[in-house]
């Protein structure tokens, strides 16, 4: 019975020696088993992705012109305002006083006007008339008297009479015809009164754009970056009061490394997501590659256009942006993970051929996530083996799909 029992242990023994020793052999015969990969046809689009800020072409930094004290401050930061919102006040009530004194002025100088138009230019050609009237009835009395005299009915003492009074009309007359002249409409009254009337106004602008200075306004739509006053605030000539973004196209700015340069073009189309709102994509396109690469960042500074920014959209926001390049129809892609010497100029894969591993050189095209146009080298179908796989060119090799 015991010698029957260690003549089955040896069997067993003999058949496990037997069973290790197969399997490398049948490796040894059929190749090691390799999971390939193999090239696929279909649409391929080349991106170069990159991250950078958001900012607005043109920022607006608002002052006051007046020195004074603030009462009001109507909006806070990050608030989109429209044109001519109201963003500050200040107290007025020297403007105002100013204003109505203004006012009255322009007041008084219409009516200064009005008089003479209505008043005294009929008075003065009244007295014109008068005055000629006056003139006429001296000159007969004076030649009156002198004919009179001639004849020895007046002495000399009345004749020197009659005489000054005809010079008195005549001299009635002259003023007559000065201030008759004066007031007409290209007269030195009616000019004077015109000029102060204009002056009046002159003046009454500056109240009126000092007045209007007290209240502090957007001047175009936008967004308030910045807001550097509070109520109670005395503000000076000159100091910012606001900063403000304004609304319209904008532009991202971004840092991208020098090896991608060869593939950016001014025009290219670019899909651009807020890392506040990653579900909300939105477009923008290259306006501007600059001209030189930065030696110390080794990257290259691309400026990209937003023509209709979305709403949600802030000043110096964080994108993700991501730049089409090129794209094909029906290209044959690889698994990236199967190409050797990728960023060299001389790309190949191992493949199985004739069941062992070999070298095949091939040209690369476009560049996916994770994948690459094999564009010459292979027909599509062949079994590749993978960067990770242990096996070295002409190892004996089968593929296992």
């Amino acid at each position: 019975m015991i010698k029957n029992w260690l003549t089955y242990k040896r069997a067993l023994l003999l058949l496990l020696i037997l069973a290790a020793l197969a399997i490398p052999a049948r490796a040894l015969l059929l190749g090691k088993a390799v999971a390939t990969l193999s090239p696929q046809r279909q649409d391929l689009r080349e991106s170069v992705i990159s991250s950078g800020r958001l900012i607005t072409p043109t920022r607006v930094e608002l002052g006051s012109e007046l020195v004074g004290r603030v009462v009001e401050v109507a909006v806070e930061e990050g608030e989109r305002v429209g044109a001519g919102q109201v963003l500050a006040r200040l107290r007025d009530d020297e403007q105002r006083a100013v204003l109505d004194q203004a006012r009255r002025g322009v007041e008084e100088a219409q009516a200064r006007v009005a008089q003479l138009h209505e008043v005294a230019r009929p008075v003065a050609e009244q007295g014109l008339l008068q005055a000629r009237a006056n003139l006429a009835q001296a000159e007969a009395e004076y030649g009156r008297i002198k004919t009179l005299a001639e004849a020895g009915f007046y002495n000399q003492s009345r004749l020197d009479e009659a005489l000054r009074a005809l010079e008195g009309a005549r001299a009635a007359r002259e003023s007559a015809v000065a201030q008759a002249r004066g007031n007409r409409p290209d007269g030195v009254e009616s000019r004077l009164a015109e000029a102060r009337l204009a002056q009046a106004r002159a003046a009454l602008d500056v109240a009126e754009a000092k007045q209007a200075n007290t209240v502090i306004r957007a001047p175009v739509a936008g967004v308030v970056v910045k807001k550097r006053v509070e109520r109670g605030d005395v503000v000076t000539l000159g100091k910012r009061l606001f900063d403000l973004a304004t609304d319209g196209e904008s532009r991202i700015v971004l840092q991208i490394d020098e090896k991608n340069l060869g593939r950016l073009r001014v025009g290219q189309a670019a899909s651009v997501l807020a890392d506040a709102y990653p579900g909300q994509p939105f477009a923008a396109e290259i306006f501007h590659i600059a001209p030189a690469v930065d030696p110390e960042k080794g990257s290259v500074e691309v400026k990209l256009r937003v023509k209709a920014p979305p709403a949600f959209v802030k000043p110096d926001m964080t994108v993700s942006v991501e730049i089409q390049v090129g794209a094909r129809s029906a290209a044959l892609i690889l698994a990236a993970a199967a190409v050797r010497d990728a960023t060299t100029a001389q790309p190949w894969v191992m493949l199985i051929e004739s069941g062992r591993a070999a070298r095949r050189p091939v040209k690369l095209g476009l560049r996916g996530s994770g994948v690459v146009e094999v564009s010459a080298g292979l027909n599509g179908g062949e079994a590749v083996i993978p960067l990770a796989a242990p096996v070295v060119v002409g190892d004996k090799v089968r593929s296992v799909q």
